[in-house]
């Protein structure tokens, strides 16, 4: 039976949004993370034997399904803090859900195209669905928000090879393994041979990969062990996000600050870390709120990374920054990094041009500029990385710090945006590959949480609960190792864009040379 609607079956249309439920499972904060390594084979199901537009059709119904259901928070960000109407707030997420949809529907329509081409999915998919999450990563700004192996995340021993591939080979595993079951689920239909090829190739895959997971843990572990330790604190303000920025909540704020902050001191920190825009005023320019920061430094006598917008006159036109600011126990600021990737909508305002109707959700300054990419901050004889909100998912801008001499990674942010959705917990968990992609211990303070320490291996410490006061202290290594992600970046996915179209090529030469 035949349906006019896009012209698929229903039961192919019902079997492809299932892959879209089982990824978007798969994820914080459901965090289902098995379910990952199964999601794509009810839509191999459905395209298999289609012509090259049912599979499109089908995949980017599979990627709609996944991205509503995944980034749904988005819409109550907008109507809260945007202040438009539901309706528009549907619109502009189902623009971004039809953009991203695009990648997973061109994905079905390749690796289907080729399998006409006798090229098996398990040949094909693991490239092309890295290649496209790695384009993904880079046009319009980019948005690796949710890759398919950050799945992964608690998974320790697996995510390991992150050091080596970055998250992408994570992803390229996860596929394979799909198109192996997807093989056997398909020989067990047809009532051949079982597919012993796929299976054998990713049971050696994942063997491989605990077992360089094992070896690396110990390695990593032992070298924190003897590694240099320095104590920090950091700190959960729970500030509302209505009331932040008035004028008279200002020194309420900093109140609350240096109450938590004084606790923190009972642990013995050598850094106190307070979240982005923990200072709702720009710091060392508002005479009165600057002085009480610097005299609570002081009395602390302990080091202090402050968040704060900022601005430089740059001829006559004036830039805002949303900034980092080291300060020293003596209130001297040692340094300050200006945040590199800005949030679209959040920080500026993207194709203002063509939405006139969208606005920045960020009160109290303009547009914010991007500072300068890889920039670290002097810390006695060590360097520490600040990836400012957002910049926590771009695996680039940490790997930069660290080509710098990062001994540190600390991520500073503000997710009161989300409330009390997924959001939080998916922002985490891409956190964590950080610490493993770079063998580099992670601080989180954010404002409402989920603050935490991560260890270079990726183990989640101390996690705070959401939408309450915080302190947590740890002491952690500062190591000064580069793994092999560090030092060489994503060869791994540029390599399989290469192989993907070498595959391409060899598929429509072939076909040209048996006509």
């Amino acid at each position: 039976m035949k349906s006019t609607v896009w012209g698929i079956r229903p039961f192919d249309a019902v079997v492809a949004a299932a892959t879209g439920v089982l990824l978007t499972a798969s994820f914080p904060h459901i965090s289902w993370g098995f379910l990952a390594w199964i999601a794509f084979v009810p839509l191999f199901h459905s395209i298999k034997d289609l012509p090259p537009s049912a599979g499109f059709k089908l995949g980017f119904l599979a990627g709609t399904v996944h991205y509503v259901t995944l980034l749904y928070w988005i819409a109550g960000v907008m109507h809260h803090y945007g202040q438009l109407s539901y309706v528009l707030c549907a619109v502009v997420l189902m623009l971004l859900v039809l953009y991203l949809s695009l990648y997973t529907a061109l994905f079905a329509l390749v690796v289907n195209q080729l399998r006409a081409r006798s090229f098996p999915y398990y040949l094909t998919a693991p490239f092309f669905w890295t290649a496209l999450e790695y384009v993904r990563s880079l046009l319009l700004s980019g948005f690796p928000w949710e890759n398919l192996g950050h799945s992964q995340y608690n998974r320790l021993h697996l995510i390991q090879i992150s050091d080596i591939f970055g998250v992408y080979g994570l992803s390229a595993l996860i596929m394979a393994v799909n198109c192996a079951l997807f093989e056997v689920w398909e020989t067990i239909l047809r009532n051949r041979a079982f597919a012993w090829k796929p299976v054998f190739g990713v049971a050696l895959m994942i063997a491989g990969s605990l077992t360089y997971g094992t070896w690396r843990m110990e390695k990593i572990d032992g070298a924190a062990e003897t590694a240099p330790k320095r104590a920090v604190a950091l700190v959960q303000g729970n500030i509302d996000q209505s009331v932040k920025w008035l004028p008279s909540f200002q020194h309420e704020t900093l109140q609350r600050y240096g109450t938590l902050s004084a606790a923190a001191l009972k642990t013995g920190p050598d850094l106190i870390v307070w979240p982005e825009t923990a200072l709702p005023f720009y710091f060392l320019h508002d005479g009165d709120l600057t002085t009480e920061t610097l005299e609570l430094v002081r009395a602390s006598r302990a080091y202090f990374l402050l968040g704060s917008p900022s601005f430089r006159k740059t001829g006559q036109r004036m830039r805002y920054y949303n900034s980092a600011y080291l300060v020293d126990p003596s209130g001297t600021v040692m340094g300050k990094y200006d945040k590199v990737h800005l949030v679209p909508y959040g920080e500026y305002v993207p194709l203002k041009r063509y939405f006139p109707f969208l606005g920045k959700m960020v009160e109290a300054v303009g547009d914010f500029d991007s500072g300068e990419e890889g920039q670290v901050l002097s810390w006695g004889d060590d360097r520490v990385g600040v990836l400012i909100c957002f910049e926590a998912i771009f695996p680039e801008l940490a790997r930069s710090m660290v080509q710098n001499g990062a001994k540190l990674l600390i991520n500073i942010t503000n997710d009161a945006w989300f409330g009390k959705s997924s959001a939080p917990y998916q922002h985490l968990s891409m956190v964590v590959f950080r610490a493993v992609e770079n063998h580099r211990a992670v601080v989180r303070a954010a404002n409402t949480g989920i603050s935490a320490f991560v260890d270079p291996v990726g183990r989640l410490l101390d996690e705070t609960p959401l939408f309450e006061e915080a302190i947590r202290t740890r002491s952690l290594p500062m190591m000064s190792s580069k793994s092999f992600y560090a030092r060489h970046g994503d060869i791994f996915a540029v390599a399989c864009i290469l192989i993907g179209l070498v595959i391409w090529v060899a598929a429509f030469r072939n076909r040209f040379l048996h006509r």
